[in-house]
């Protein structure tokens, strides 16, 4: 049977150069970082070197990367830290964001209780930046605006630089969970001055348990892990060295090979896309996924025309051929509730029919796009 991997979003598989550097840097640089014998330091540089390629890559101040567990972790240190220490009093952000996010701004409506607004969406998932705008207007207490920069479910685009001048203009600060497009995308944050970033490495085919925060310099944030005085303060606890090197591998090789990569993957999707709709009539599909400028290059959503009898088999039909997808994100594939950013987005009768996230890597072929595909067929 064919075993295909199309959830990359969900999670990538490490390059094998990630691998070698990680073991040998487990076989060999194991000293505690925080030591000041030759062992400690030993660690201590590998963790500073991948600081400084990881600031380079983002034109920022190697101080400005703090290393987390991933991107979850990193959403609540600025989130909470925002409205803790910052005395933050109102977040504006869409309903459509990462749970990391949504729940993290829940808890802290309970224990701060703060305003809590939700920006307008259109039926792709675009934000309405005159309602933003509007938000902005409505009120002059300090206020967080948190928006994602590609939708990890629809692949949805944010336009990231025009929102941080909307935010400097009314000088709002801006949280950006950027875990589907680090690795991804170029952000440059010289010209694009948002205040706070998450990233997740084994979004970019690096180790999972890994991520950093950006945090402009001189914001104010605090820690929100205690113990220690690991990345300046910000996160106590023994740095994990063979994550951080793989992480920042993963980063560079992904740069590396941004522009080949990015054409590789772009015409996969656009392949996928035709072949979809010369051999299934009637699919459609969620958010801006046929918009190669508004949609993420390596995420397809689509929904099928089904019953929704036929259509809660689809998936399980899909794995027993040896397809890995998702209908939503990773995160919720315990949950038998809908995707909540298709419900923010589809009627009740679209919601009905099944949709499912296909999500591309450089490792993918059109030879497996074509075996799903046919797949798809013979089921629908």
């Amino acid at each position: 049977m064919n075993t295909i991997y199309f959830d990359n979003a969900a999670t990538t598989p490490l390059r094998n150069e990630v691998i070698h550097c990680m073991t040998e840097v487990m076989r060999n640089t194991f000293g505690n970082a925080s030591s000041t014998h030759a062992y400690g330091r030993a660690s201590k540089s590998l963790i500073e070197k991948s600081r400084k390629s990881i600031a380079s890559f983002l034109n920022c101040s190697p101080s400005e990367i703090v290393f987390t567990s991933g991107g979850t972790e990193a959403d609540n240190l600025i989130l909470r830290s925002a409205v803790k220490d910052l005395k933050v009093t109102r977040i504006i952000t869409s309903k459509i964001e990462h749970h990391a996010v949504l729940h993290t701004v829940d808890a802290l409506v309970a224990e701060f209780g703060i305003e809590v607004h939700y920006v307008n969406l259109d039926k792709k998932g675009n934000m309405d930046v005159a309602h933003l705008e509007q938000l902005f207007k409505a009120s002059t207490t300090k206020t967080l605006v948190s928006l994602m920069h590609i939708n990890n479910e629809i692949g949805t685009k944010l336009h990231l630089q025009s929102v941080a001048e909307l935010c400097n203009t009314y000088q709002a600060l801006l949280h950006s969970d950027t875990v589907q497009s680090i690795g991804h995308y170029t952000i440059d944050l010289q010209t694009c001055k948002v205040d706070f970033l998450a990233a997740s490495a084994h979004k970019f085919h690096g180790p999972k348990g890994i991520g950093f925060a950006f945090i402009r310099k001189n914001s104010g944030l605090r820690a929100s892990i205690f113990g220690g005085e690991q990345e300046r303060g910000y996160r106590a606890g023994t740095e994990s060295i063979h994550n951080i090197v793989g992480m920042e591998e993963a980063l560079r090789l992904s740069y590396m090979n941004l522009e080949q990569e990015r054409v590789y993957i772009s015409d996969l999707k656009q392949y996928f896309i035709a072949q979809l709709q010369n051999e299934i009539p009637n699919i459609s599909f969620n958010g801006n996924c046929l918009d190669m400028e508004t949609s993420a290059y390596n995420i397809l959503n689509v929904r099928f025309p089904l019953s929704p009898e036929k259509g809660a088999m689809l998936h399980f039909q899909l794995d027993l051929k040896g397809i890995a997808c998702s209908k939503g994100s990773a995160c919720q594939s315990g949950s038998n509730q809908n995707s909540h950013v298709l419900s923010e987005i589809l009627t009740e009768s679209e919601l009905s029919q099944p949709s499912v996230r296909f999500s591309l890597s450089v490792f993918n072929t059109k030879a497996e796009v074509d075996y799903v595909v046919d797949v798809l067929k013979s089921l629908i």
